[in-house]
């Protein structure tokens, strides 16, 4: 067992599934303890239930007839249609994306293997798996970037290996995963361009990718979403800082460091390629995330929470592998120097370089490669407290209270096929079987007071759901809907003669009259 995982195949597949296994632990767990919201996972499961029933992604939770490929361009979404009509269940998205996370894991631990051997292999596979990007993203509902990080994972990797073609390969499904990442795929054609020689294909290639990254972009942003988007534009226009660059440039520079809450995100980002990373040209894989999340006004871009960062994660990585490479510090089993980014320096005798055995430079080299692999060690064992994955030996995080007990058994009432208006957690547990929708919102159709003063009889209140519950207690019934817009609608359902079924303390449950 220990030799075959001192193979590269063995050891990068080994960490990938222990990692997805987590991954599925700690996000089916928190699904299990109600912690999931209907923004995020409750939106992506009536796309997807959409899908599978070979219809298009309309999604009640953000608003009546609302396609959601005008809200972000993620058509490769709907390659879970089979598995999701399979097992049509929130969970199914969930142990989909710890797969699609843990996957990044395969390519980066072995191209670390072939730069230093099974050590580093081991080391820059628990480092992705346990990325704190990751981590927080896979126990942060469901989102389509867990498409883009394996594919990330694979073209940047290809890019450090020197084979542009596969680079561009894997890249290229990135247009399918969110419109933003065209600009990365545009990067990853620059990086090919400029790596090759003058005249050759190759150059070709790079120019042609590069092209169409920005193209897809553009096409998908000023074209495509604002025909699907009901508003007929691209929501979030508002918030990339469009105004500033237009009007005052100095502004939108500006904000790119300003406030200090980006210092974090960027100081960190660093720290997890080891600062050494920097150094490598696949880092500029990461500029442009970063320079969108930067420009934008929205301050949940700007910090290292959500599910913003876990793209950045396996291009940090990757810059790290690439980084140490250059010194010159390892050299893995049968490794040749081959057209990777850079030159490689001349081949070093020994698979690592040891303290002692070599001289002026080489020892340095080996100074900065350890230095550099310390500090993004550091970083997963501070983060790994931090972020949800240490939930795995919380002995509170497996219990079920009574409160939670409570909240089932309601919901339970709820048959399936109903039509529901909920409160943002209780939505996400409700969208596999129901037809639900925020309870702040108004309802489609709408509600039809009776034309008497009297209480509303059976069968006078027309349109409204069949349902209406809520936790009054969810932290997150700030957003998306005020806590106001929630009891005000509670309040206008019980004006209109809708019956308390339950009434647990913050917990209600209200029927159609």
């Amino acid at each position: 067992m220990l030799h075959a995982l001192r193979r590269p195949r063995p050891l990068s597949w080994g960490l990938a599934g222990l990692f997805a296994a987590l991954y599925a632990c700690v996000a089916v767990n928190r699904h299990r303890r109600m912690l999931t919201q209907a923004y995020d996972l409750g939106i992506f499961e009536q796309a997807v239930r959409a899908y599978a029933h070979g219809e298009a992604p309309v999604v009640l939770l953000k608003g009546p007839g609302y396609q959601l490929l005008g809200d972000h361009f993620h058509p490769l979404l709907a390659t879970l249609a089979p598995l999701y009509r399979l097992f049509p269940s929130a969970v199914t998205l969930l142990l989909a994306q710890a797969v699609l996370m843990a996957l990044a894991v395969v390519p980066l631990a072995r191209w670390a293997f072939e730069v230093g051997g099974p050590r580093l292999a081991a080391l820059i596979g628990a480092l992705t798996g346990a990325s704190w990007g990751i981590v927080e993203a896979v126990a942060d509902d469901f989102h389509e970037i867990a498409f883009a990080v394996p594919l990330l994972a694979f073209a940047a990797t290809a890019l450090g290996r020197g084979r542009p073609v596969a680079a561009v390969l894997w890249a290229l499904p990135l247009v399918l995963v969110k419109e933003d990442l065209g600009l990365t795929v545009a990067v990853v054609g620059a990086l090919v361009f400029v790596r090759a020689g003058k005249g050759s294909g190759t150059r070709a290639l790079g120019f042609g990718v590069a092209v169409f990254g920005v193209a897809a972009t553009a096409l998908t942003v000023l074209v495509v979403l604002p025909s699907f988007n009901p508003d007929g534009g691209f929501d979030y226009w508002g918030q990339m800082g469009t105004r500033e660059a237009a009007g005052a440039p100095w502004e939108l520079a500006g904000r790119l460091v300003w406030p200090p809450l980006k210092w974090l995100l960027l100081g960190l980002a660093a720290a997890t390629a080891g600062f050494l990373g920097l150094r490598s040209p696949l880092v500029l894989l990461c500029a442009p995330t970063l320079g969108w999340r930067l420009a934008a006004d929205n301050s949940h871009y700007w910090g290292v929470s959500y599910h913003y960062s876990a793209v950045l994660m396996p291009l940090l990585l990757a810059a790290l592998v690439d980084a140490v490479r250059r010194t010159g510090a390892f050299v893995g089993p049968g490794r040749a120097p081959g057209r990777a980014l850079g030159r490689l320096p001349g081949r070093l005798p020994g698979r690592v370089l040891t303290r002692g055995r070599e001289a002026g430079s080489d020892r340095a080299a080996v100074r900065r490669a350890r230095r550099a692999l310390a500090v993004a060690g550091l970083v997963a064992l501070v983060t790994l407290p931090v972020y949800p994955l240490h939930e795995l030996v919380a002995p509170g995080a497996w219990g079920t209270s009574p409160r939670l007990e409570r909240a089932r058994t309601m919901l339970a009432r709820i048959p399936d096929g109903a039509t529901v208006a909920a409160s943002n957690r209780l939505a996400a547990q409700l969208a596999g079987r129901t037809t639900v929708g925020l309870v702040c919102r108004e309802p489609s159709p709408s509600l039809v007071q009776p034309m008497s003063d009297e209480a509303p009889s059976a069968g006078a209140v027309r349109g409204g759901p069949d349902w209406v519950v809520v936790d009054l207690a969810d932290p997150s019934v700030q957003a998306p809907c005020a806590i106001a817009d929630t009891r005000r609608m509670l309040d206008r359902y019980e004006r209109l003669g809708y019956r308390r079924v339950v009434d647990d303390g913050d917990l209600r449950l209200l029927g159609r009259p």
